[in-house]
């Protein structure tokens, strides 16, 4: 597995290459005018996923589970999933499964964030999400941002999935915009009061273990506007319509059930839209609140809305970004200081050496 080449001070040189295709030119072009309009970074916080590496790899990492868990112990137990299953269906022979097995109860009992098995080397990664703020605010979708021809707004759609056969490789070439935002973000680092000083030292250290910084594709989040600034409401998600569709759901059928419009015991099809326009009588407060939540989202649908106010307050679809830190050996894992929300625990039930499920008394 072969660790790279790295240039003076650790960091590994840059491959620039000028677009000349006309998509990919016309996005080099935008991204120019969203640093005109939004320069600044604002930093959420990390974010973790898991990433493997084969012997014929080279310094690439494959992403196989996405890089959008809030804490590295969930990005574990995907890993812990991930690898029970492939002992279940896919293992060649009882020694790769008893291999496979074993790391599974390594993820059980302790927080695991590099290993190797079955010719495999898995790692949960650590990536920084970050927006681009000015004047205007934080920044929104791109005009290139990938879109739909027909905007799909049924619930049960299934477009791509985050990171889908993301490949992080530091040798890839990039365009002279990612470059420079890799240049610039190279220093980033957490400062301040607000942080927790072990959470300082780490960022820190980082800089100096983890040189280099690689750009992961947008992604598209759902937040609203307080006065301390801009909190999540949903995402990250793949685009800026699954993201709108993320909004459309939770105005039609996830709100108006945990505000109470709409029982607990309603019929799982209904929402906001067949209650207030169901036939009820125009005297039904409960139709008249929900008619309310059904125009806020026809409003969202009108077109490729990415600003919308209800009942005071302002949601918005904002263009996040990711990055990861690379070392020597890759991409950086979990920092001591990062928190987590669970502990290491069994998950499925055990097989036995031929991938049969063993039944629990």
């Amino acid at each position: 597995m072969d660790r790279g080449v790295a240039g003076p001070g650790g960091s590994r040189p840059m491959v620039v290459r000028v677009p000349v295709e006309p998509v990919e030119a016309a996005m080099e072009a935008d991204a120019v005018d969203a640093v005109r309009r939004a320069g600044d970074v604002v930093v959420r916080g990390p974010l973790f996923g898991v990433a493997e590496q084969g012997s014929a790899d080279g310094p690439r990492w494959r992403v196989t589970v996405a890089v959008t868990a809030g804490c590295p112990q969930q990005a574990r137990d995907a890993l812990n999933s991930r690898l029970w299953y492939r002992a279940k269906d896919e293992a060649r022979d009882r020694t790769q499964r008893r291999a496979l097995l074993a790391a599974v109860a390594r993820l059980e009992a302790e927080r695991v964030d590099d290993l190797e098995t079955a010719g495999t080397r898995y790692r949960i990664v650590r990536a920084e999400e970050y927006a681009a703020s000015g004047p205007g605010g934080i920044e929104q979708p791109r005009p290139t941002d990938p879109e739909p021809p027909v905007p799909d707004w049924d619930r049960a759609a299934k477009g791509p999935e985050i990171d889908d056969g993301l490949v992080l490789d530091p040798d890839a070439p990039v365009t002279p915009t990612q470059a420079v935002e890799r240049l610039a973000l190279r220093d980033l680092c957490y400062a301040g009061e607000r942080f927790p000083g072990d959470v300082r030292a780490d960022s820190r250290r980082a800089l100096d273990t983890h040189p280099d910084v690689l750009l992961l594709p947008a992604s598209f989040t759902v937040a609203e506007q307080s006065a301390g600034g801009w909190r999540p409401v949903s995402g990250p998600h793949e685009s800026a319509h699954a993201a709108r569709r993320s909004l459309d759901f939770a105005l039609t059928w996830m709100w108006p059930r945990l505000r109470g419009h709409i029982p607990d015991d309603a019929d799982p099809q209904t929402d906001a839209r067949t209650w207030a326009r169901g036939g009820k009588a125009p005297a039904d407060r409960r139709a008249a609140r929900l008619a309310a939540y059904a125009d806020a989202a026809d409003t969202l649908r009108a077109g490729r809305v990415n600003r919308l106010e209800f009942q005071g307050t302002v949601y918005q679809i904002v263009r996040t970004r990711r990055l990861v830190r690379w070392g020597p050996d890759g991409p950086e894992g979990p920092r001591p200081s990062d928190v987590n929300s669970q502990d290491p625990a069994r998950i499925h039930l055990a097989l036995d050496e031929d991938g049969n499920v063993i039944p629990e008394d």
